[in-house]
């Protein structure tokens, strides 16, 4: 049964052979950049696509919440990495978890590390989290004190093992200058990695923001990356030149259920609680929340003529429509988007469709 007879509501669709490449094209630079591939799996969510990027070499991932550690317990990784300032609230669930699967956290503050020695029973791993220059979170990269301090209160026992630095460079999101901001991340990290490795000779440095592993060429003595939004891409990264719009892997699928031709519109049922509302501005200052593709038996097509959602609210959608959409749509057809930011996109809808009409199982929802 063909996919697109399957549909009657909104779904998020994939293309397993676009994500597959994508996969595979990050796997094969980190390998030639001798580094370890880690990737966020906050995007994909899935053990199916875990699966897929287990063909790839990849045998370590990092989720962003301990419920997704859980998710993916039991699944075969070699380490999962708990990629946010560890929450103190959680130490017990993170002890069970440990018992059965090899686990590391974020450590930025005396205090977790202070609770996680009191708590755990079984092994964690840490790193400690830096901040060169993104400033959301992490311990300033000069700021030796906290970070040696960090060291003693894990040396107490030994169920919290040190494993390195980890940089997010998150600002590659907005400031053009990718090529400063890694040489930035490359000093920081090499510079601690010097300074520590004396005392701790297995330690490994990881950085990872997807606008910067997908373009940036020297990584120094960088160990490890772990971006996260490659595996789908999406609009915003296209707007970043992090890839070709040919590399986005996911869809949302939306029926039209109203035109507008007088006013070159389309009313789609997609808005806010299928894509959520990340937006890119077009140059007219116009709001884009998605790029209209053409759906077919073997995934989407780009149109010649473009066409986006300009305004969304929690169900409905608008897209402001080329001649040539308006030409050949009508009532009841099912139209593809692709996502301004894929992450959100799939957590908001919690499943994949895949082009074969199969349900392929998300955290949120574990299949249909």
């Amino acid at each position: 049964m063909s996919y697109l007879k399957q549909i009657t509501s909104p779904i998020l669709l994939i293309n397993e052979d676009i994500c597959r490449n994508n996969l595979k094209k990050m796997a094969d630079k980190a390998k030639r950049h001798g580094m370890k591939l880690v990737p966020h799996f906050k995007t994909a969510q899935s053990h199916e696509i875990g699966k897929w990027a287990k063909d790839y070499g990849i045998s370590e991932i990092t989720v962003s919440s301990i419920k997704m550690a859980e998710y993916f317990c039991g699944q075969g990784w070699d380490n999962i990495h708990i990629a946010f300032p560890f929450n103190p609230l959680e130490a017990e669930k993170l002890n069970a978890l440990a018992k059965n699967q090899r686990l590391s956290v974020q450590l930025i503050n005396v205090a977790v590390a202070q609770k996680l020695n009191e708590t755990l029973e079984n092994p964690v791993g840490f790193f400690i989290e830096i901040d060169a220059g993104y400033g959301r979170t992490g311990v300033e990269v000069s700021d030796f004190g906290l970070m040696e301090a960090i060291l003693r209160t894990a040396k107490k026992r030994d169920v919290l093992q040190f494993k390195g630095f980890y940089l997010h460079a998150g600002h590659t999101y907005y400031e053009p200058d990718k090529a400063g901001i890694y040489a930035q991340t490359r000093a920081a990290l090499s510079m601690l990695k010097n300074k520590y490795r004396t005392e701790y000779p297995e330690l490994v440095t990881r950085t990872g923001d997807t606008p910067g592993c997908a373009v940036i060429e020297d990584f120094g003595d960088i160990d490890e990356m772990g971006p996260g939004n490659f595996v789908f891409f999406d609009m915003m990264q296209v707007n970043l030149r992090s890839c070709k719009v040919e590399d986005v892997a996911v869809a949302l699928a939306v029926p039209v259920v109203d035109i507008k031709k007088d006013r070159k519109e389309i009313l789609v049922h997609g808005g806010g609680v299928h894509l959520a509302k990340d937006v890119l501005t077009e140059p007219d200052g116009g709001k884009n929340f998605g790029e209209v593709v053409w759906l077919h038996e073997n995934g989407w097509k780009i149109p010649l003529q473009r066409s986006f959602l300009k305004s969304i609210s929690q169900e409905h959608g608008i897209i402001k429509a080329s001649d040539d959409l308006l030409a050949r749509v009508k009532v009841g057809d099912v139209l593809g988007i692709l996502p301004i930011h894929s992450c959100m996109t799939a957590d908001c809808m919690g499943t994949y469709l895949s082009l074969k009409g199969e349900y392929i199982d998300h955290m949120q929802v574990k299949g249909e």
